[in-house]
């Protein structure tokens, strides 16, 4: 990291926290594929995580610091501080709250909680402003109406991307009857708008101390089984954490349909962002959709 950017960040991190901070040195960490992460190291033994991306990428950073902030006013589950975040011409920066993450904790009491975190509600689906899905721009516009948001703000979004990024016949169709017939999987189911971390995969999730923690979140109000269908989705989440999950508050019978529905949402993102055989994975997903409403 250059000295000027350095500087910038470490009077930043002074400013927020009201002690000044002279970094000793940084360490390479683990986060993710979208951003460089580091840890940085005071003089005086504080620790802060750092999240570094080019400087057209400083809204990403300010939109998840205020998802972050959402979430902690809920008081359902832990989340790392949001400490400082901004852009120089060269770069842009999210400082975070350092905490020692591991694997090993109650995954009953993440299930207790995220249903907790599930019964923050408002009026309207959306949030006050965009965020990203991994480094895809996500809308979300309010609206009174699920479907009507569903449809145009999530997978219409993701086929539109999909059509530039050179989707075959086959997912564009598909995609097309679904979004048309979208109402056919909620003839008697009518969500809330439940406050989400939107992107819970099981990357995204650990534990400091044995206590639940999440992160990477890209918030918005929605349907709470969109966040229970991501947590099948890739793996990483216990049997013990569903359980409980469902123990707090049941999910509706007709769950299981809209799991792959609200899933084909981050496949044809993941096909986005990376290409390769999440377009396959895609055609499978809405085929199967399909065949449940014809």
């Amino acid at each position: 990291m250059e000295a000027g950017l350095a500087a910038e960040i470490a009077g930043a991190i002074g400013a927020a926290t009201g002690q000044p901070f002279s970094p000793a040195r940084q360490e390479a960490t683990g986060g993710g594929c979208i951003n460089r992460s580091l840890v940085l190291l005071g003089e005086d033994g504080r620790r802060f995580f750092l999240k570094l991306n080019r400087a057209d990428k400083a809204e990403m950073f300010a939109a998840e610091a205020e998802g972050l902030a959402e979430l902690a006013r809920a008081e359902a589950i832990r989340v790392p501080q949001a400490i400082a975040w901004g852009a120089t011409d060269s770069a842009c920066w999210l400082v975070l709250e350092y905490l020692e993450l591991g694997h090993r904790g109650n995954a009953r009491i993440l299930g207790q909680q995220l249903a907790n975190l599930h019964r923050i509600t408002q009026n309207s689906f959306g949030w006050h402003r965009d965020n990203t899905i991994g480094a895809t721009l996500q809308i979300n516009t309010s609206s009174p109406d699920w479907v009507d948001f569903y449809r145009h703000h999530r997978l219409g979004f993701q086929l539109d991307l999909a059509k530039k990024n050179g989707a075959g016949h086959t997912l564009l169709r598909d995609g097309e009857r679904l979004m048309a017939d979208l109402g056919a999987y909620f003839t008697d189911y009518a969500p809330a708008p439940s406050l989400l971390h939107g992107d819970l995969w099981g990357g995204n999730h650990a534990y400091t101390a044995g206590e639940p923690v999440l992160f990477d979140p890209a918030v918005y109000f929605g349907d709470r089984e969109a966040d229970m269908a991501m947590t099948e989705l890739f793996g990483g989440f216990s049997a013990d954490f569903q359980a409980a999950y469902r123990e707090a508050w049941p999910l509706d019978p007709g769950y299981a349909a809209r799991r792959d529905l609200y899933n084909l949402y981050h496949i044809i993102n993941h096909f986005n962002l990376f290409g390769g055989g999440y377009e396959g994975q895609a055609n499978a997903l809405a085929a199967r959709l399909l065949a449940q409403i014809r």
